[in-house]
């Protein structure tokens, strides 16, 4: 992996146009972006909105919310951040008046930003913490995991969330050879128990994402958030989501599935129980990917998906 310039507030978010579309952005629509990041979808959705639109931005980096408010300052009080977890989005809208609402966007995972600082401890390029919050407000670090998690735990950590072949051999070392202290010290940890095998990817890779997801609590998260962003949908709000990584996408594809359907009961059951009744409709049938004009200029863009729902 090639080390990430910080990006400038003039850095271009992924798959913006296809995101904009997705959103269906109309002058004076009301619209949340729960990961606002340095404020990227968030400046298009703002324009596209005008006149009249109102964009209320989360985000739990206290430093991306700093650049946002800055690439944001033109819009003035059409634009409301607020430094906090998504996972919190129905009750954030709410104290402010903000529901419904004409769209809610997620660009889920790690940020250039929060990669490229070199204090945070995400990346396996640079000594630093074993750190890896989102927030400062958390408490749970990777050092925490790391240090502290018994070797069996840790193991169906890596495996889990990180999809790491090695993942008992890896645990292993690491117990053997804590405390650790930096991401440098894990990250040899971690080659030391791969070996030297071949692969397109750090073989550390897997296991930061794992402890990164573990440390921010990122598909519980995503999992409660996405049923509260459909419950804040007018009708014919789009829900629109950006993931990374197969397991955010499979828990985006399984909930669009599930609220797509009028029963969701087990299909061996003789009539329907569960009363449930369809709530969204698909727009993209299938996961969008980026174009590879994106791809080239932007090589994290790659791994994208965009899927998205409209309220019935």
């Amino acid at each position: 992996m090639n080390a990430i310039s910080q990006p400038t507030v003039g850095h271009k978010p992924v798959m913006l146009e296809e995101a904009l579309h997705a959103l269906a952005v109309q002058p004076g629509g009301r619209y949340v972006d729960c990961t606002v990041g340095s404020g990227g979808h968030a400046e298009a959705v703002l324009e596209a909105a005008s006149p009249g639109g109102l964009l209320l931005g989360i985000d739990a980096d206290p430093n991306a919310l700093r650049l946002a408010h800055a690439r944001l300052a033109r819009f003035g009080d059409a634009t409301l951040l607020v430094e906090a977890n998504f996972r919190d989005v129905a009750t954030i809208c709410r104290a402010r008046d903000f529901a419904p609402v004409h769209g809610v966007l997620f660009d889920l995972g790690l940020s250039s930003l929060q990669l490229a600082d070199e204090t945070r401890g995400f990346s396996f390029q640079v000594e630093a913490p074993l750190d890896m919050r989102f927030s400062p407000q958390q408490t749970l670090t990777a050092a925490d995991i790391v240090n502290t998690y018994p070797e069996p735990e840790l193991a169906a950590l890596l495996w889990r969330y990180g999809q790491e072949h090695h993942s008992r051999s890896i645990a292993r070392r690491i117990v053997r050879e804590r405390p650790l202290s930096t991401t440098l010290e894990l990250a040899r940890t971690v080659q030391k128990a791969a070996g030297h095998r071949r692969s397109r990817i750090h073989p550390a890779t897997r296991t930061f994402q794992a402890i990164r997801i573990a440390v921010n609590a990122e598909l519980e998260n995503l999992t409660l958030a996405l049923d509260q962003a459909r419950e804040l949908l007018g009708y014919g709000g789009r829900l629109v989501v950006i993931s990374y990584h197969s397991l955010e996408d499979a828990i985006v594809k399984n909930f669009l599935r599930r609220e797509a359907r009028d029963c969701i009961c087990l299909p061996d059951t003789p009539i329907c129980i569960c009363g449930h009744k369809a709530t969204l409709r698909p727009v993209t049938p299938t996961a969008l990917r980026p174009r590879p004009t994106e791809v080239a200029l932007n090589p994290r863009s790659r791994s994208a998906r965009l899927r998205a729902a409209e309220r019935l």
